[in-house]
């Protein structure tokens, strides 16, 4: 039956060019913004993955400048510590070369005299952002150094801030110094300032190659002059060969701290390209794809709008009829 009234071919048609549209649409919303899942309406649970995962990313990146800090300090405490251990390597042989019968003590301590200059200008120079883990100038020093590592998020969704430490302190006893000069009153803790390094090895005198701000009386400068006796000498080097051991234990301590940050620094920007690869293949649109499906959906489109104009055009055959 023909009617005027109602042109089923024609709704049939209309409703299927909008369908086409509607895709068509889509598609081109895709191509364009470059994500198949652009938005909550899009799929709900691969839009709420994908939209933690990307604060978790970033929050990774942010971790990842974290460790960047961290690694510039460890680096630089590292570099300080190694040009110590030459400058006092360099001092135990000069005091080694004053035991010999007949030199000049003195002429051998004015070298001494500039090898602790060095040395303190070394300690002073080792600073990074504000921090100094070579120098103990406060009693906050003490505290562990932490560096944030890492952003985990585990299983039950529960968030936290993994971090590296660098152990400072244990005590003023010879395994628990880590720094080279006390400025601050806080105590021996110094290696260059402790008297502790001369009671190990047994010496007369409670020697110490630089004074600290907080040694007691007691304590002695290592400084050669003709006066000084072999046996002095002597304790002199036992002193310095200790505290050269300990400075040899900080510097290994400190390059496997740096070598842990070089390989979490590694592994992170891993971890945050696996994330974002993953994100990726939840949300992003197949550009191959959408460009075939877009091709023949204008295809479609041109081929509906012609069924459309068919549909519409039987009312104009009934006219026909009447003339």
């Amino acid at each position: 039956m023909s009617s005027i009234m109602t042109n089923g071919a024609a709704i049939a048609a209309l409703a299927s060019l909008r369908a086409i549209n509607s895709a068509l649409d889509q598609s081109q919303i895709r191509i364009s913004s470059g994500y198949r899942v652009g938005s909550a309406a899009d799929n709900a649970a691969y839009w709420s993955i994908a939209t933690t995962m990307r604060s978790d990313e970033r929050a990774m990146g942010a971790a990842g400048d974290a460790l960047a800090l961290g690694a510039a300090t460890v680096d630089t405490a590292y570099s300080g510590m190694a040009a110590a251990v030459e400058i006092v390597d360099e001092f135990k042989a000069k005091l080694v070369a004053a035991r010999q019968p007949g030199v000049d003590k003195e002429k051998i301590n004015t070298e001494l005299t500039q090898l602790k200059e060095q040395l303190r200008t070394i300690v002073d120079s080792s600073s990074f952002s504000g921090q100094n883990w070579l120098e103990w100038n406060t009693a906050a020093d003490s505290d562990d150094k932490t560096i944030v590592s890492s952003f985990v998020r585990d299983a039950a969704g529960a968030i936290r801030l993994d971090t590296l430490k660098y152990d400072v302190t244990t005590g003023v006893g010879v395994t628990g110094i880590n720094y080279l000069i006390d400025n601050g009153g806080a105590g021996q803790y110094g290696i260059l300032t402790s008297d502790a390094f001369a009671t190990s090895v047994g010496a007369g005198s409670a020697f110490v190659i630089l004074k600290g701000a907080s040694n007691p009386p007691s304590t002695v400068e290592i400084i050669l002059t003709q006066a000084t006796t072999e046996t002095e000498v002597e304790d002199m080097v036992k002193t310095v060969d200790a505290m050269l051991l300990r400075m040899t234990d900080v510097t290994a301590t400190l390059g496997a701290l740096k070598s842990r940050i070089d390989i979490q620094n590694e592994f992170l920007n891993q971890l945050r390209s696996a994330v974002e690869v993953g994100v990726g293949q939840l949300v992003d649109a197949d550009m191959n794809e959408e460009a075939t499906r877009m091709k023949a959906l204008q295809t479609q489109q041109q081929l509906g709008i012609q069924a459309l104009s068919i549909a519409n055009s039987n009312a104009q055959n009934i006219l026909s009829l009447f003339r």
